[in-house]
């Protein structure tokens, strides 16, 4: 069966693929996978890869598109064969995403209160002061155990050569993590037999994890204080995941009318009177979260809510404000935080990045756009972009002329060829192009990241663009033990 599946596989030219050496030759980690996998049946696997569907569906496992003004629910498409990580791939991924992360909180500290970085002209101080994300009500608040970032998603993918590069870091709300959970679960149904008998580490521990800490991060020395998820409401994108996690940690899933602010406290409104709430694990973008000091037509939020949160009577998790150190433009900067605050070289390599406000950078970018990817600085969900290989001259044209209007607010970085992995599709295996995005949890004990992570896939043919609000799906991603 296995080497039917085998010969029919075409690697995409000048690609790593995780699973293949070349040939017919496959990676020594995925050799008790495939000997597992071969006794399975064509028309087996079609039926778990229906039975996956339908699991997805019956759970309620899906995700909004916003498309033409309509929010439009779909399931998140899944591919029944797991993305395998050696225990060594991922120590080497694991320290990088720490390095990075103790950095990236030591900047946001900084830039909130002294701003060395900025007056020894590490990073530009017009880089910092032109980002919509640098809060300057976050100047000298006094964030609980200095931590800044408490969950992070870090976006990872791998060149023809097999590197790791960061794509980039998600330090606001990011979101994924019920996916990750989901497709293990969905895993352990498909293959029961398999997790086991491959040695693969465990995922589930990650709401345990995040409860601990939030549990820690309470202003109050309370025993049992007070947490709550604050989610938008169920039409926002990710609503499925924001019901997962309060579910799966036992907390209160609330929204902005739930919640009320006396004498600069949080109170969540119940059935026997007020309750004072003590961490609130928001999922509210720093827009809408107080009307009185951001957005005034924000219903998300609670009024008064950032009062509280100067005073140090309730925490907020992510921090308010972290977004100045997921702009795109700052990201260029991240491997110099690392040698300035730690004084170490960064483990994980960025992309090489071109600030188009450099006039220099720009014509550079501008001669070479056929090899170019276009963002937006504060873009996300893959929207927006312009994928020079892929983009018709009318296309280009008219993107250069966004791009001039203000170019601070796009980065250009070269078509970088994501590595592949068998897919299957329509009863036969099939490279696509996955990243990879782990979730690191920062509390008062450290940082965990969970051995693991959501590999998305850009299940169209040919497609670099993995988002699934593009059409992407995704694996379940093993990391064997040693």
């Amino acid at each position: 069966m296995i080497e039917d599946f085998i010969k029919s596989y075409s690697n995409h030219p000048k690609t790593y693929d995780e699973m293949f050496l070349n040939g017919d030759r496959y990676r020594d980690h995925y050799t008790n996978f495939i000997n597992n996998f071969s006794k399975e049946s064509l028309e087996n696997l079609n039926k778990k890869e229906e039975l996956a569907k339908k699991l997805f569906m019956s759970q309620g496992i899906t995700f909004t598109v916003y498309d033409s003004g309509e929010g439009i629910e779909k399931i998140f498409p899944f591919d029944i064969i797991p993305r395998i990580l050696t225990s060594s791939e991922w120590s080497f991924i694991e320290k990088g995403i720490k390095q990075r992360l103790k950095a990236l909180n030591l900047f946001l500290k900084d830039v909130y209160s002294n701003q060395f970085i900025l007056k020894d002209k590490i990073v530009p101080i017009n880089v910092i002061y032109s980002c919509p994300h640098f809060l300057r009500e976050m100047h000298n608040v006094n964030v609980l155990h200095d931590i800044y970032i408490h969950i992070a998603g870090i976006d990872l993918i791998r060149d023809h050569d097999g590197t790791f590069y960061v794509l980039e870091d998600n330090l606001r709300t990011p979101s994924g993590v019920s996916y990750m959970l989901e497709n293990r679960e969905i895993t352990k149904r498909l293959f029961p037999d398999l997790i086991p008998q491959c040695g693969v580490r465990s995922v589930t521990e990650y709401p345990a994890i995040l409860y601990k800490n939030l549990m820690a991060l309470s202003p109050r020395a309370v025993s049992n204080p007070t947490i709550v998820l604050l989610s938008p409401g169920m039409y926002n994108s990710a609503y499925y995941e924001h019901t997962t996690l309060a579910r799966l940690m036992g907390v209160e899933l609330v929204e902005g009318r739930d919640l009320v602010v006396k004498n600069q406290k949080v109170f969540m409104k119940t059935t026997t009177g007020l309750q004072q709430v003590d961490v609130i694990y928001r999922r509210v973008d720093d827009d809408y979260l107080d009307p009185l000091v951001f957005n005034p037509n924000s219903v998300l939020g609670v009024a008064g809510l950032m009062g509280a949160y100067r005073k140090g009577n309730v925490a907020i998790i992510n921090a308010v404000g972290n977004g100045v150190a997921d702009d795109k433009a700052v990201y260029t900067y991240v491997p110099d935080m690392i040698r300035y605050y730690l004084n170490e070289e960064p483990i994980l390599k960025n992309v090489p990045t071109y600030q188009l406000s450099n006039k220099d950078e720009l014509d550079y970018v501008f001669a070479n756009i056929n090899t170019m990817v276009i963002k937006k600085t504060n873009g996300s969900g893959g929207y927006g972009m312009l994928m020079g290989h892929a983009s018709s001259e009318q296309e280009t044209e008219e993107y250069k002329i966004e791009v001039l209007k203000d170019p601070r607010n796009f980065i250009a970085q070269p078509t970088i060829s994501l590595s592949s992995a068998p897919c299957f599709i329509n009863g036969k295996l099939a490279p696509r192009r996955i990243d990879l995005r782990p979730f690191a949890l920062n509390g008062p004990d450290g940082i965990s990241i969970v051995p693991g992570g959501l590999t998305r896939v850009a299940l169209k043919e040919g497609s670099l663009v993995v988002n699934s609000s593009q059409g992407g799906g995704s694996k379940d991603t093993w990391v064997l033990t040693s």
